[in-house]
């Protein structure tokens, strides 16, 4: 690991609570990819299983502000593990309906349920800008948290696919719960990282989506969610009519590779000028690299073409979080990251729904046409937005690239 990663944890408790955190957030990858690989075997429908899918990631949507706005208020500890019960509690209900074949509609009661699962990136962010904020540390700190969600996203896919596939449907989703219990119970059991909770009395109440910085962010990343949800979808998909249905989890984690190489070199470098022009060309470029999906004729093109697209991601979620930090108080800081969460699941539910209704009607290589759409909205909601990214709002805790410029002059 290069020397700025490393410094990262000389901080006492950071290794522990980074390591619950990678593994609190596997599910993350695993149970919405496990939904549609276990219903597609169990029933054949894949528009049913991009609906449940769909399902958890809006049930998330509304859940997750929430839940991070309580945790803000009165800890990690005292909201996150009861959080985190119901989620379990309605994976069980899941996977007992699928297996004995239940109606569907208990199936989409047992999905808003799972919504409940707590933002645990947010959260381990949270940790990390309680130790670094207002130094350049923090931007390693971003970047490095950045790939542990892509190594999550690497293996993730792999695990829950290939259970499901070689061992019985329900392995994916029912290991990805175990990850989420031992991840959120150990996170939880390390108090003195735990960022101090600030009462309502304190910030004032409201809700960090009054910050109009924060909403750009968050509509761009309903359109950047629905990029990914879809291609999750399609490429099962794609892989199932091509009969290498299994292969779909390594197609899948080379997607994630290229953003884990884009971010483990991204946390390495220092930027002069404006994050939100970083920001847009990010936008962009994940919007570009869904036009070459369209020519798709084979897996192995599939692959290359995938792991080029993930090199735009990694990038672009890191200077998000750098933008969050000017919008959005420190008080609501673990709202604010989690709304960017929640605009991320909103999409991903649009974008697995219309993938999985394409599919049924038109085949998967016209599946491909709905990332390559979303790619165009975000652009085109990133420059509609952009004046409200130049003007950061008073009082909030400035980002790590500005604070690292003042520093620098002020050494000059």
């Amino acid at each position: 690991m290069p020397s700025p990663y490393r410094a990262l944890f000389a901080a006492p408790g950071s290794k522990g609570f980074s390591a619950a955190g990678f593994l609190g957030r596997m599910p993350l990858s695993m149970m919405g990819i496990g939904v549609v690989t276990m219903v597609s075997q169990l029933t054949g429908r894949y528009g049913l299983a991009g609906a449940l899918s769909a399902t958890i990631a809006l049930a998330a949507a509304v859940a997750g502000p929430q839940v991070s706005r309580l945790v803000d208020q009165y800890g990690q500890r005292r909201v996150l593990r009861p959080a985190t019960l119901i989620s379990l509690a309605a994976a069980a209900l899941l996977l007992f309906a699928a297996h004995y074949g239940w109606p569907d509609w208990v199936l989409y009661v047992a999905c808003v349920g799972i919504g409940c699962v707590p933002s645990v990136g947010a959260m381990i962010r949270a940790r990390w800008a309680a130790l670094y904020r207002g130094t350049p540390q923090l931007h390693t700190a971003y970047s490095f948290e950045s790939v542990v969600d892509e190594v999550c996203f690497i293996f993730g896919p792999i695990i829950s696919i290939g259970l499901s596939t070689a061992w019985f449907p329900e392995a994916g989703p029912l290991l990805a719960a175990c990850f989420l219990a031992v991840g959120v119970f150990w996170l939880t059991a390390q108090r003195a990282t735990e960022p101090e909770p600030h009462p309502r009395e304190h910030r004032g109440g409201g809700t960090a989506m009054r910050s109009r910085g924060l909403q750009v962010l968050v509509a761009t990343f309903v359109a950047t969610g629905a990029i990914f949800g879809a291609v999750d979808v399609v490429t099962v998909a794609f892989a199932d009519e091509e009969g290498h249905k299994a292969a779909a989890s390594v197609v899948l984690a080379l997607y994630a590779a290229g953003s884990c190489v884009a971010g483990m070199v991204f946390g390495l470098m220092r930027f002069a000028g404006a994050p939100e022009r970083r920001w847009l060309l990010g936008v962009c470029a994940m919007a570009v690299s869904m036009i070459p999906l369209l020519l798709v004729g084979n897996l192995p093109f599939l692959a290359v073409a995938l792991f080029v697209a993930g090199l735009s991601i990694a990038p672009t979620m890191i200077t998000t979080m750098s933008l969050i930090e000017e919008h959005v108080p420190r008080a609501q800081l673990t709202e604010g990251m989690t709304w960017v969460s929640t605009g991320l699941a909103v999409g991903v539910a649009l974008g697995s729904s219309a993938a999985g209704w394409v599919i049924d009607a038109a085949g998967a290589r016209a599946g491909y046409g709905v990332p390559a759409v979303a790619g165009a909205v975000a652009v085109a909601v990133g420059f509609l937005g952009f004046r409200r990214l130049k003007r950061p709002a008073t009082g909030r805790g400035g980002s790590v690239e500005q604070h690292s410029e003042r520093k620098e002059r002020h050494v000059a």
